[in-house]
């Protein structure tokens, strides 16, 4: 049997089992060209295949359609979409993937669960998790740590009966297969990004509209002032809502607050920025 039928043949089997699979090069890459030019933003939304992992199907009708357009595969991808998200843990040039997991287990108190597990020809391992339903894992390359690598979504893993270089992707001799097991907590939340940084509450101007919505504009100045500028930039944002000030449209307190505010979170102290404030507005001739 060729590289080429008995990747298909696994990968019917795989499709059986609920996997979505798409035929690989030797090089692990999708096998059909992208029918688009370079740059396009098509995930198969066309309806013609060469989307790479979007390609993946269970239907083993369309499994064999695309492994006839792909006459040269050896190999087979697993989508990682749903619940599965893929563990590449690398062993080469120096990097122990196995080992930088077992250190985070041990450093965050979890257990590596007895999953599906997959022997990769350069003596690593891909091991198949399932995450809660509707959690996104991004994917991720050494993040978690040297020779570690996640599959989320949008990526693969690569299905075992599948030919790379270097040879063959098998399921590990002990185990066989096994369905894929729980990412226990403390490893997801590793997977996963850490929160947006929470940024200070501004508190809202009782002014006009457009008075508003000019000191949200002066503010956004001084909070991309470039290092060297940051107190030439606060003074002049603080020389236009002095001028507000003056007419009526904005209350003094609240141009300092919101200016002072603004500069100490690009790194002036808060003394200096109430200096550079107050003298703006004497320059502008408001009372301060």
């Amino acid at each position: 049997m060729s590289n080429h039928d008995k990747a298909l043949d696994n990968a019917l089997r795989a499709a059986t089992q609920g996997y979505a699979v798409a035929p690989t090069t030797i090089n692990k890459t999708p096998a059909i060209p992208s029918p688009h030019e370079k740059g396009h933003s098509c995930k198969g939304q066309c309806g013609q295949p060469g989307h790479g992992v979007y390609d993946a199907t269970t239907n083993a009708a369309d499994v064999r359609r695309l492994f006839q357009l792909a006459p040269k595969s050896v190999g087979y991808l697993i989508a990682c979409r749903g619940r599965l998200v893929g563990l590449d843990l690398d062993r080469k040039n120096g990097v122990d993937g196995v080992a930088s997991l077992n250190q985070l287990a041990r450093e965050h108190r979890f257990d590596i669960p007895q999953t599906t597990t997959i022997c990769t020809p350069s003596g690593g391992f891909h091991l198949w998790l399932t995450v809660p339903e509707d959690v996104t894992v991004p994917n991720s390359v050494g993040r978690l740590g040297p020779g570690i690598d996640v599959r989320g979504t949008g990526g693969y893993v690569v299905g075992p009966g599948s030919t790379g270089r270097t040879g063959e992707y098998t399921f590990h001799p002990e185990l066989g297969y096994v369905d894929p097991q729980p990412v226990s907590e403390q490893l997801l939340k590793l997977m996963l990004p850490p929160p947006p940084a929470v940024r200070p509450q501004r508190r809202r101007v009782t002014a006009p509209d457009a008075a508003g919505r000019a000191l949200d504009g002066l503010v956004h100045v001084v909070l991309n002032a470039p290092q060297g500028e940051r107190n030439s930039k606060l003074y002049w944002a603080a020389s236009k809502a002095w001028a507000h000030v003056g007419v009526g449209h904005l209350a003094a307190c609240d141009v300092e607050a919101e200016l002072i505010r603004a500069a100490v979170q690009v790194g002036l102290s808060e003394a200096e920025a109430h200096r550079t404030v107050t003298s703006a507005g004497r320059g502008s001739g408001v009372s301060t």
